[in-house]
């Protein structure tokens, strides 16, 4: 299975995700669109990640390589192959659908909680337990796009996850964060200057390894249900 991802800035990557991969013997091919944005033919890939980044879908101007990413993951979701976006990415998969990606009403940095606001029947994303924590580092967000079904939500953001069709799924939030990762964005970006009720500190967001483990095992049985299109066998708690 070749797995293709995409990196929009040096120090948001694959994170725990790229060891589960290599475990199943996936082939990783990979994007840096910082270095060179050269996409490789959709026909060639069996499934795309989109990772996060600090650009804003609309800013085509600053980055001219988003139109063509932008057309790159609308031929993927054609193609009807697994299309994974994280936070900056599930916004990219929101726009190409025709939904409206705006600034969220607060930022949400840090791990805060997540919660399942429906029950869905699809084997591939029913494995999310009914409340976790999760990282986030955002101050957009998403409207769900036509035919999407949002079933995830969290208290600074109305909308964390969609599904659409069969094979694309959108994540605001951050699951396959390790503590270097943590590291790694807070040392790039910093936090803002007007804190509010839903930003951490670097020190509170390193100090739970309990969310961190949690997050790698909800990341393995997505991985199982989602890219590998396997029903998941594991069920994960409601811790």
């Amino acid at each position: 299975m070749n797995i293709h991802y995409i990196k929009h800035v040096s120090f948001e990557g694959l994170g725990s995700m790229e060891s589960i991969f290599l475990q199943q013997e996936c082939a990783l091919s990979y994007t840096h669109m910082y270095e060179d944005p050269s996409l490789p033919f959709v026909r060639e890939i069996d499934a795309l990640i989109v990772m996060g980044g600090p650009m804003g879908v609309a800013d085509d101007d600053k980055f001219p390589w988003l139109s063509a990413e932008k057309k790159f993951i609308e031929a993927a979701i054609k193609r009807d192959i697994p299309v994974l976006g994280v936070c900056l990415g599930a916004q990219l998969i929101a726009n190409v659908l025709g939904a409206e990606v705006s600034s969220n009403h607060c930022e949400e940095i840090g791990w805060y909680p997540v919660k399942r606001t429906q029950d869905t029947e699809d084997t591939r994303v029913n494995s999310f337990p009914s409340q976790f924590y999760a990282y986030h580092w955002h101050s957009d967000t998403f409207e769900i796009p036509a035919g999407a079904s949002n079933f995830l939500a969290s208290e600074g953001c109305a909308h964390q996850g969609f599904i659409y069709g069969q094979n694309t799924l959108g994540l605001q939030f951050h699951l396959e964060m390790m503590p270097s990762n943590v590291q790694a964005i807070y040392q790039e970006c910093g936090l803002p200057e007007k804190q509010g009720e839903y930003v951490q500190g670097l020190d509170e967001m390193l100090a739970s390894a309990e969310y961190f483990h949690h997050a790698q095992k909800i990341t393995e049985t997505l991985a199982e249900g989602f890219i590998f299109q396997k029903v998941p066998q594991l069920t994960l708690g409601d811790k």
